[in-house]
């Protein structure tokens, strides 16, 4: 019989970073580390390099985004869609537009 064993390098609480897979010890979240590797085709030594991790974290991830992909793919879209939002709106600007 074949004992499934886990490498138990990602967490999720509803208390940190909203609930989203993370990798247990950080705040960095796995859909963080997707980006860093689809989105700005980093390799996962310098991923591990920017973020200060060990390479088993970041292909703790990698594995865990694979495996969840619609999921945290939605996740990542509704991250952009609030953040297009939010700049359409200027929240976080320190100035009002000269035009408006």
């Amino acid at each position: 019989m074949d004992t499934m064993l886990g490498i138990n390098l990602i967490a999720m609480n509803p208390e940190v970073r909203a609930g989203r897979p993370y990798l247990l010890g950080t705040t960095i979240t796995v859909a963080d580390i997707a980006i860093a590797k689809i989105f700005h085709r980093l390799e996962p030594e310098e991923i591990a390099e920017n973020h200060n991790l060990t390479l088993p974290q970041v292909y703790a991830a990698l594995a865990y985004y694979y495996d969840h992909k619609a999921e945290i793919d939605a996740n990542i879209q509704e991250r952009r869609r609030l953040a297009a939002e939010m700049k359409e709106k200027r929240v976080g600007s320190r100035h009002q537009s000269l035009f408006g």
